[in-house]
């Protein structure tokens, strides 16, 4: 352990950790602002406003929540950076921010794969296989599971991750063992795999939806074929943006984490690795986007929201800071009595 302490301290000396401690501090703060609005609006839709009951929903309300856990993690990375790179708080809580962050990480992948073959068996499967898609139950009971397993595979590595109270260092650039490199191996392996079932699932889907878009060319709907498509093929695009550069460039991190590798690819590993977090933190910001585009309820609140800032914004420039605009004065009125009152006003005012 002391061993593994002073070569921890050595390689920390050997990383170049201040080039972007101030980009990622804005970065990911500008994640958490923007991202915390649209998880919460999207979380109180799906669990407060009515909406169609089915596993699609029960995926997006875990999605949504596995966001919000990833942000409440944000503020302390944020804290650390602008602190110059030095851990202020409890050396346990640097390893619980860490769990947390990765954990649901990989529960925001998993999950988005699970939406894919949701997605895929809605279309390919039998009538009765998607009877049973539309059992809520199934899908809660597949979401319970994940959250287990990802707990099961994720404390291992905060148990046995050493954290040198001594120092005030987190999210830092350390050496592992095969152990735990064997660990964040099979993850990685467990990623491309999920990777593959979303490509080859969304490829069908597509491949589906402009065959149905081509045939039905003549029909009023065959521009909804396409516009299925393109919701659908975003879920790709944003798991490809967000998780696929880190994953790329993961192998080779661990590489350099358990052979005697030189500071400049060490360095060069950091710097890698701490981008493409940025970049999966993403995922956060983009995954409201989809819930708009895949929930009915969600654009449904979010046009009566943006209808109502709107409509509240000219009431205010119509009548000069007035609560009554002129142009609602000018409408008529729906109740007769006003109606008419409001037309002998007018003849009144016309005589004289």
């Amino acid at each position: 352990m002391e061993n593994q302490t002073l070569s921890n301290t050595n390689i920390s000396g050997c990383v170049d950790d201040e080039l972007l401690r101030t980009p990622l501090a804005a970065l990911y703060s500008a994640i958490f602002i923007l991202g915390l609005p649209g998880n919460l609006l999207a979380l109180w839709v799906f669990l407060c406003v009515h909406s169609k009951k089915n596993s699609m929903r029960v995926f997006l309300i875990n999605l949504a929540l596995a966001d919000l856990l990833l942000i409440v993690c944000l503020p302390f990375r944020i804290q650390y950076h602008v602190s110059g790179n030095q851990w202020k708080l409890v050396g346990w809580l640097c390893k619980l921010v860490g769990y947390l962050f990765y954990m649901n990480m990989y529960i925001s992948i998993t999950l988005l794969g699970l939406i894919s073959v949701d997605r895929y068996l809605r279309i390919y499967g039998s009538v009765r296989t998607r009877s049973k898609l539309q059992s809520p139950l199934r899908s809660m009971v597949v979401c319970a599971f994940v959250w287990l397993v990802s707990l099961a595979l994720m404390i291992p590595v905060v148990v046995y991750e050493d954290y040198e109270e001594s120092t005030e260092k987190c999210f830092h650039y350390r050496k592992t063992d095969v152990r735990k490199a064997s660990i964040k191996l099979f993850i990685v392996v467990v990623f491309w795999l999920i990777f593959t079932a979303l490509m080859v699932s969304y490829g069908k889907i597509g491949q589906k939806l402009l065959k149905r878009s081509h045939q039905n060319s003549n029909l009023p709907n065959a521009s909804h074929y396409s516009r299925i498509a393109r919701k659908s093929f975003f879920i790709l695009f944003v798991f490809i943006v967000c998780f696929v550069p880190y994953h790329i460039f993961r192998g080779f991190y661990i590489k350099t984490q358990i052979t005697d590798s030189s500071c400049y690819w060490r360095n060069l590993a950091d710097k890698f690795n701490e981008i493409s977090l940025v970049f999966s933190a993403l995922n956060s910001c983009l995954d409201p986007i989809m819930f708009f585009l895949l929930s009915a309820s969600v654009r449904r609140e979010v046009r009566r929201f943006m209808n109502s800032m709107f409509r509240t914004r000219v009431s205010s420039e119509a009548s000069g800071g007035n609560t009554t605009s002129e142009l609602d004065s000018r409408r008529p009125s729906k109740d007769p009595m006003v109606r008419n009152l409001t037309e002998r006003e007018e003849r009144s005012c016309s005589s004289n």
